[in-house]
């Protein structure tokens, strides 16, 4: 088994722990008489299901890439995630805040530098970091070879946000060769971004693109 594979196994072994913890009720290891109050509302059970193996995701046109692994409709709303792929130096959008989503983040391979607030994290392969809601962020790819990583989502079905922006404005604004600057493309992300509660500062961008070196 090479690394690559090791590496994925090893993602998809840590991600099953974490999913399957989702669903655990709460007990009490210091006082088992004590009640223990759950802030989380009664679901239906979701169906058992699968993720077979798949090929190594590969950058796209535009410097990075991602695949919906878990839907959220899958786990009744609980649950869902994504696997996505940078290109070096590339800047995952720019900085932007979450008005209800959480994000928690694994990273498989490479290295990343994450934007939280004014304060700038150093991430490596095997870490674990979780973006609350209301905190401007963003992430870049700040090695020389492709970031791989696993997004995942608990409280907002964002995996459809993501489906949207990458298959299908994205490649409709290649085909029609305009930037995100277009009338039409930019009303359709507009109208994206206030669907998933999210606020952009791309006056945030240039002055972290000149300092890292990196681009969009």
């Amino acid at each position: 088994m090479n690394e690559e594979q090791n590496s994925r196994r090893d993602a998809i072994q840590k991600l099953s722990l974490f999913s399957a913890a989702l669903f655990l009720p709460l007990t009490s290891c210091d006082n088992p008489k004590k009640e223990i109050q759950s802030n989380s509302k009664p679901t239906k059970a979701p169906l058992p299901f699968l993720i077979p193996p798949k090929a190594t995701l590969e950058v796209g046109p535009m410097g990075s890439n991602m695949r919906t692994l878990i839907r959220s409709e899958q786990t009744n709303r609980q649950f869902s995630c994504v696997e996505a792929v940078l290109a070096p130096k590339k800047m995952a959008g720019s900085p932007h805040k979450h008005d209800d989503l959480d994000e928690l983040m694994y990273f498989m391979e490479g290295t990343a530098s994450i934007l939280m607030g004014e304060e700038v994290v150093e991430v490596t392969a095997g870490s674990w970091h979780l973006r609350p809601r209301g905190i401007v962020h963003v992430v870049w790819n700040s090695g020389n070879e492709n970031l791989r990583l696993i997004d995942m989502y608990c409280n907002q079905n964002f995996e459809e946000y993501l489906e949207e922006l990458y298959h299908k404005i994205i490649p409709d604004a290649i085909a029609r060769n305009v930037s995100f600057n277009d009338p039409k493309i930019a009303r359709r992300v507009a109208e994206l971004d206030k669907q998933f509660g999210l606020t952009y500062y791309h006056e945030k961008s240039e002055p972290l693109m000149k300092k890292y070196g990196l681009t969009t």
